[in-house]
């Protein structure tokens, strides 16, 4: 997930789509298209792609984890509209405006400093999840990748590198064609088997029960997508596009984690000793394919890195009035020592603690949709 926290503060480049955020506050006439592809590209991140999101939220629960995927698809679909249309009644130009109408100043301010600490602790994850690829796809130590990743990132927020991140956000529609490519060809050599479910529903996940993990699923990275989507949503001349796009953009992702969910599955014993399962499962295809699944994902991992700690800098910088050179290299730094947690770990303990911090913002914008739309009207 990378994307950054105000639209007037954060530079050229945003999202894997490589979205101007300039161009953006400008334009009147985003389509469906441009609003599905956002909404994922937000989401689908390296943790998403890592398959070990999926396999702690979803796997863990056996045939019921597909229930959950089901209930995690409507509240992407239904929350992603609601703020969408919120920002377009309020011609919301971040999404501070979206979060107080929903929540109020004193949550707002809440939900605002949780995602702020999530862009720190994301972060540290995909530093950890570098090492996990240095480790288990070259048989590294992790310390190599983590540092490897912790200093490239830096380096490019330093120097404003925008165009790198442009360029390697065409990794999305690479990314989830191979997951499907992956799906297909996992389920046709080696199907899913009844021992399959017995083992997956034997392991531990990120939350207590199936249907408190799609909840919280869609809670954190909702977290995230507010502050790409409240802006959005103001930018459009009609509300039609941003149904179909909220509906697509849903339906998309929920595609993308029955894929992995499925491909993982046919591999679970193996690939749940993994920290990131999808390497083991491009590793039943070929060494070749793995090696390339891993380019792919680890792209994905640095383009995150990056925004994330752009988007957490700008904002603490913001909160703090601190140069933000030197809060640059004191977020790396500091990242780079929570990320000896390990990156599996950081999805079962930080991923769940932000979203039931979440869970605020879903219900202020569940109240607001239902019971505050005559307020709404007013504002448009």
């Amino acid at each position: 997930m990378c994307f950054f926290l105000h639209t007037t503060t954060c530079g050229k480049s945003f999202g894997k789509l490589g979205i101007n955020l300039q161009k953006l506050n400008s334009t009147v006439n985003i389509n469906t298209f441009k609003i599905a592809a956002t909404y994922m590209g937000t989401i689908v991140g390296a943790g998403f792609a890592s398959g070990q999101e999926v396999l702690q939220y979803f796997n863990v629960y056996g045939a019921t984890g597909l229930w959950s995927i089901l209930i995690t698809t409507v509240l992407f679909v239904f929350f992603g509209y609601t703020i969408l249309m919120i920002g377009h009644k309020l011609n919301a130009k971040s999404h501070l405006e979206v979060i107080r109408f929903a929540n109020g100043k004193i949550l707002g301010f809440i939900v605002d400093l949780i995602i702020t600490i999530f862009l720190f602790g994301a972060l540290s994850a995909m530093i950890a999840g570098a090492g996990a690829v240095f480790e288990e796809q070259f048989g590294w130590h992790p310390l190599l990748g983590n540092l490897f990743m912790a200093v490239v990132t830096l380096i490019t927020v330093v120097l404003g590198i925008s165009g790198v991140i442009n360029a390697i956000s065409y990794v999305v529609p690479v990314l989830l064609a191979s997951i499907v490519f992956v799906a297909i060809y996992s389920l046709t050599t080696n199907p899913i088997v009844a021992n399959d479910w017995v083992i997956a529903a034997t392991l531990s996940g990120a939350a207590p029960n199936w249907f408190l993990s799609a909840v919280n699923y869609a809670s954190y990275n909702l977290v995230i997508a507010v502050a790409i989507l409240a802006p959005m949503g103001a930018r459009t001349k009609s509300s039609k596009p941003l149904f179909w796009g909220a509906i697509w953009g849903g339906l998309g992702l929920g595609v993308g984690i029955t894929c992995i969910y499925l491909s993982i599955l046919t591999d679970i014993e193996s690939a749940s000793q993994m920290e990131i399962p999808m390497i083991q499962i491009a590793a039943n295809i070929s060494r070749f394919f793995q090696m390339i699944f891993s380019v792919i994902l680890f792209a994905e991992i640095y383009t995150t890195a990056v925004g994330n700690l752009y988007g957490f800098v700008a904002r603490i910088s913001q909160l703090l009035n601190v140069k933000r050179y030197w809060l640059l290299i004191a977020a790396t730094v500091a990242a780079f020592g929570v990320s000896q947690f390990g990156f599996s770990n950081m999805v079962k303990y930080l991923y769940p603690m932000v979203g039931y911090g979440g869970m605020i913002l879903l219900i202020g914008l569940a109240i607001a949709w239902l019971f505050r739309k005559e307020l709404l009207s007013k504002q448009n």
